[in-house]
């Protein structure tokens, strides 16, 4: 059972309503197929090509062999309690992460919206409202608010422009006099008020350096001013 993978790729192309690529790994290429947004960001060049790492998900059968690959375990996870469901394929599966993101789906099944559900192809009025009872009763209201916390973590520990910002505050932080022993506790503090505040991976585009330079000399000026009184 192959369940992960780390490797470069080698060529993508799309078949219909179906995104694949090829990973190489150890001189074997694995044939995955992918989400349409992944697709689309590897093809525009957002994310990089070389090192890649997807969660598998391993499908066989009488006939064949299938991988499937998300770049986060939570798409992973999401897409095998989609196929817990009965009567739901892998293909519809897909279809649903292809169309809409996993907290588009949480807030369609929070508010037992059938339009949105019933609008991914091959799903039909009682397949939507079977996915809505199942989907309801397996994650409940609590993955929503998990899945975004995971995605903040991913952004904040892999996006190398905000880790530049927050080396260059430090940098500034520095060049204005502030103790050095408190500028290495601000940036785990803004951090963590990121986490916090922070709903969606848009939210993101709000992190300018002016931004978290103001956040953190508030922060330590109003630090100061506690130890002065």
């Amino acid at each position: 059972m192959i369940s992960w993978i780390k490797g470069d790729i080698v060529t993508l192309w799309q078949t219909n309503n179906k995104y694949f690529v090829i990973v190489s790994c150890q001189n074997i290429g694995y044939e995955i197929q992918i989400i349409e947004p992944i697709f689309n960001k590897l093809k525009n060049s957002q994310i990089s090509n070389k090192n890649i790492v997807f969660w598998l998900k391993h499908i066989k059968k009488e006939d064949s062999d299938s991988l499937f690959g998300f770049t986060s375990k939570d798409q992973k996870d999401f897409f095998n309690e989609i196929l817990n469901i009965k009567g739901i394929g892998s293909q519809i599966g897909m279809a649903m992460l292809n169309k809409f993101s996993i907290d588009e789906i949480i807030d369609a099944i929070d508010a037992k919206d059938k339009q949105l559900i019933g609008s991914v192809q091959g799903i039909g009025q009682k397949m939507t409202e079977r996915i809505i009872l199942e989907l309801k009763s397996s994650f409940g209201t609590n993955i929503k608010n998990q899945t975004k916390k995971n995605e903040i973590y991913d952004f904040l520990q892999k996006d190398t422009e905000l880790n530049n910002i927050f080396a260059d505050l430090e940098i500034t932080l520095q060049s204005l006099n502030y103790p050095k022993k408190e500028i290495t506790k601000v940036i785990p503090s803004l951090i963590k008020d990121i986490k916090n505040s922070i709903t969606t991976i848009k939210d993101k585009n709000k992190l300018t350096f002016e931004y978290l330079l103001k956040e953190a000399m508030n922060y330590l000026d109003k630090k100061n001013s506690n130890i002065g009184h």
